[in-house]
């Protein structure tokens, strides 16, 4: 599933996506300085349960790795996959707490 879809970063529209069949998946972010917030995931109501929102949150954890920012997962959706997958925990803004 992971490089089934190839992660765009649409910086126009300050998101990162993937381009399905019929619709987007997609991460909205704010980039400010070294430092990216992670505002809102939204993926297609067709695409729900497939793990598309899982495999865009991981591309886009794996992105804000090579850009050496600093993340601060201010969606709730990408909190829970970063709590579920700790090793992402040293991308996070020191300070805050995922659990």
């Amino acid at each position: 599933m992971d490089n089934t879809y190839k992660l765009i970063n649409q910086v126009e529209g300050k998101q990162f996506q993937f381009n399905l069949e019929d619709g987007i998946a997609k991460i909205e972010y704010i980039l400010a300085q070294e430092r990216i917030y992670l505002t809102h995931t939204e993926v297609p109501t067709a695409y729900e349960g497939k793990g598309i929102g899982s495999c865009l949150i991981k591309q886009t954890l794996e992105y804000i790795k090579e850009q050496d920012l600093t993340l601060v997962p201010l969606c709730p959706f990408v909190a829970m996959y970063i709590k579920r997958h700790p090793e992402w925990k040293a991308l996070v803004l020191k300070g805050i707490n995922i659990g």
